[in-house]
């Protein structure tokens, strides 16, 4: 099996990725071999993961989802699929968690970035309920994660190009987000932007590749703000706050928490940023840069 390159091209970030996809087409012919499955199309590909179009041996259509297993934030992308049922995602028929495999059912490919994007934050917003479910003990708690990246953040704060406001206000708030109780206890999707909702033939559209933790469900803003970003191009600041205030209408969450979550997020993420140039033993690169301006924007655009 040829792996499509631009997800081959992911060897640069380090020999884990190099051995994964070094023993990808191995991985991917066992799977089809032992689950009965027929190759029906080209490979895509996400981030950190191999899709096949497949057949079924029953004659359905269904997709082969393999993901990198060295990326931790989709461990346990099967256990949310597992309790979400295709109740607003897409419907899961088998997994293998330790070769980080899912069958999946068939969407297609159309998704949130062709709409409106205020009808696109509706839509979203209108799943949340459906998502956020009682989170089970074994999801990895919000707070936790949070911690350690609010503890690199502390370590690192005077190389992040970002406010030093901006920086206390979000070490702040997230340390009362790590003690707050109310930040575990739902299933949080994690990555729940326009790309990751699909039309679909059993209901207008489903939700795909979670990201889950055990978390709040306040956090899952923040996505829907940095994505589709040419498209607010001369409108920054009124865009961003027109789909800030139209998600949390239509999710009827405390807006204050909303936005203290944005923030917290915008500013992790750009040291997330420096953290990637740092291992690189490199300066920030354009893209790099870029990413931090976004989050210093969006960060920016939701205060009051």
């Amino acid at each position: 099996m040829d792996i499509p390159a631009g997800l081959d091209e992911r060897r640069r970030l380090g020999p884990d990725w190099a051995s994964w996809l070094n023993r990808l087409p191995r991985l991917c012919d066992d799977l089809l071999g032992e689950w009965e499955l027929r190759r029906d199309g080209d490979a895509l590909h996400g981030h950190a993961s191999i899709v096949l179009p497949v057949r079924r041996a029953d004659g359905t259509d269904a997709m082969l989802k393999v993901a990198f297993d060295g990326d931790r934030e989709s461990e346990h992308e099967h256990l949310a699929l597992t309790l979400w049922a295709g109740d607003g995602a897409v419907r899961m028929y088998r997994a293998d968690p330790a070769r980080r495999a899912t069958l999946l059912e068939k969407l297609h490919h159309r998704d949130l970035t062709q709409e409106w994007d205020i009808e696109a934050c509706e839509v979203v917003a209108g799943l949340y309920p459906r998502l956020h479910r009682p989170a089970p003990a074994r999801l990895r708690p919000l707070s936790g994660f949070l911690a350690r990246r609010l503890d690199a953040l502390q370590h690192d704060a005077g190389d992040v190009p970002v406010p030093r406001r901006l920086i206390d206000q979000a070490s702040r708030r997230g340390r009362e987000f790590v003690a707050d109780p109310e930040s575990i206890g739902r299933i949080v999707h994690g990555d729940l932007h326009y790309g990751n909702v699909l039309r679909a033939d059993r209901e207008p559209w489903l939700v795909i590749d979670p990201k889950p933790m055990s978390g709040d469900p306040h956090y899952e803003v923040a996505p829907l703000l940095w994505n589709r970003w040419d498209e607010m191009d001369g409108y920054l600041r009124p865009s961003i706050q027109r789909r800030f205030y139209t998600v949390v209408e239509a999710a009827g969450f405390d807006e204050d928490r909303a936005r203290d979550w944005v923030i917290v997020r915008m500013v992790l993420d750009a040291h997330w940023a420096v953290e990637g140039a740092k291992r690189g033993n490199r300066a920030l690169g354009a893209d790099e840069q870029d990413r931090i301006t976004r989050c210093v924007s969006v960060a920016k655009a939701v205060q009051r």
